[in-house]
């Protein structure tokens, strides 16, 4: 698991099919870090301090074992301090 911090929404409309209408976000370990996307499976906003997963965590997270996605949002951080 990794903390990562939400920065923006990623629209793409044109998806292979398996990934459906999840929501895509733009996150980072830390300010300056690379970003990654994420699917949404919690219900973010930009800001929000979350937990993600990775691998076929990310997937069953995501919804299904077969589901394309190699990091999954799975809970927002009530409280955190970036160090």
């Amino acid at each position: 698991m990794k903390i990562m911090q939400v920065e923006k929404t990623l629209v793409s409309t044109n998806r292979v099919r398996e990934m459906g209408h999840r929501p895509l976000l733009v996150v980072r370990e830390k300010a300056g870090g690379a970003r990654s996307v994420a699917v949404d499976a919690v219900g973010c906003i930009p800001g929000d301090w979350v937990i993600c997963v990775g691998s076929s965590a990310a997937r069953e997270a995501a919804g299904a074992k077969d589901f394309p996605s190699d990091l999954t949002i799975i809970g927002i951080i009530d409280h955190w301090q970036e160090h």
